[in-house]
């Protein structure tokens, strides 16, 4: 078990996701407990970019996703498929990236501070069965590099031997 991650703290952006996936990879690939790895991987994200708030959303019905492992403040613990970023990102199984959150008409407020946005699905045999959420107090935190490397966390990491 790894007992810190290395990254370049004064690195750029790719820089750190090209650090910091190999060694989430190795920290979750030996451990069976979803919810472990979810946890595990929050921390690691949360530690190298220090955004607002960084989570997983579950699929836990036919139309909702439940609240799972998090790091940041309080968040909403059920969001209706279709609604919000990570409701529309489950409902249409693709990445979205929302560069100034009061700028969406159905966007939830879980925290006034949240200015920007990335919802990425975790889809397994066609299915989506949860989403990683990740929120910034800044407008426009997210890009194409932050979509690249966490559809590769998401698709490649987190694989489908975490769902089953």
């Amino acid at each position: 078990m790894a007992e810190q991650i290395l990254y370049p703290a004064a690195g750029s952006k790719e820089e750190i996701y090209i650090s910091i996936l190999p060694q989430i990879k190795a920290l979750v690939e030996d451990e069976s407990d979803l919810i472990a790895n979810l946890g595990n991987i929050t921390a690691v994200l949360k530690e190298a970019f220090n955004h607002l708030w960084i989570g997983f959303y579950l699929v836990k019905s036919e139309n909702e996703l439940v609240l799972g492992p998090f790091q940041g403040s309080l968040a909403c613990t059920r969001i209706r498929k279709g609604r919000g970023v990570c409701g529309t990102a489950w409902e249409t199984a693709a990445t979205q990236v929302v560069a100034d959150v009061n700028a969406i008409p159905n966007h939830i407020c879980c925290d006034a501070r949240s200015r920007s946005e990335i919802v990425v699905p975790l889809v397994c045999d066609n299915k989506v069965w949860g989403v990683l959420d990740i929120d910034s107090d800044e407008l426009g935190s997210f890009d194409n590099i932050d979509r690249e490397y966490l559809e590769r966390l998401c698709n490649e990491i987190i694989s489908c031997k975490e769902y089953k």
